[in-house]
């Protein structure tokens, strides 16, 4: 969880700044010597107003950047039998991040989706080249984003690294998308964010009948 938080508090282990992760041979990480210390009181003051201040609302940015695809009450009820049906909307996706940023576990999203475009990946010498990207990443102990994987799991997926192939990866992926599933995914579908989006037709209704 401090990985997480030192994750947002600092701008080069942040999700839009690339990460300083090293890649060496064998698929294990190098850190760069980096002064992370530097202004943290500074950067922690700044922390606690961001969350105070009414614009840290997830839903309003969302609003702004993603109105195009906002779902109907209806569709965004759909989300609610499964993560599988969730992760397959564009909005749904994004409000699902914006929640797990809330959280500050956005990692394991970002790992699955990183997993999701590794198969997708046709070049051999690609493919090797970005599973010792993700691995470094995401599951080298103390990496910029390590997500919580049991050690069998960890070594298990160093060891496909060996004979890199697109399930290199399938087993840990499968891991956290459970833990998703089963412990972010329903404090999700109780959060402010999600229960606001399906009560939007009873909340029109109510305006309309005090209108008329």
């Amino acid at each position: 969880m401090m990985q997480c938080v030192l994750s947002f508090i600092f701008p080069q282990l942040s999700s839009g700044s690339p990460c300083s992760c090293e890649v060496s041979p064998d698929g294990t990480k190098k850190k760069r010597s980096k002064n992370l210390a530097k202004d943290m009181k500074n950067r922690l003051a700044f922390l606690r107003r961001r969350n105070e201040s009414p614009g840290s609302n997830p839903a309003s940015k969302l609003d702004k950047s993603m109105k195009s695809v906002k779902p109907t009450p209806e569709e965004a009820l759909k989300w609610g039998d499964s993560l599988d049906k969730l992760l397959t909307h564009k909005y749904g996706l994004a409000a699902f991040r914006a929640f797990l940023r809330t959280e500050f576990s956005e990692e394991n999203l970002e790992f699955w989706l990183a997993c999701e475009e590794y198969k997708k990946v046709k070049s051999q010498s690609k493919m090797a080249s970005k599973a010792k990207k993700i691995f470094a990443e995401y599951i080298a102990i103390q990496s910029c984003k390590e997500v919580n994987l049991d050690s069998y799991t960890r070594d298990h997926t160093k060891d496909n690294l060996q004979n890199v192939t697109r399930s290199c990866f399938e087993l840990a992926q499968r891991r956290i998308y459970g833990l998703m599933e089963k412990d972010s995914y329903p404090r999700f579908l109780r959060s402010e964010l999600y229960v606001d989006l399906i009560n939007q037709k009873k909340a029109t209704s109510t305006s309309t009948s005090s209108s008329s």
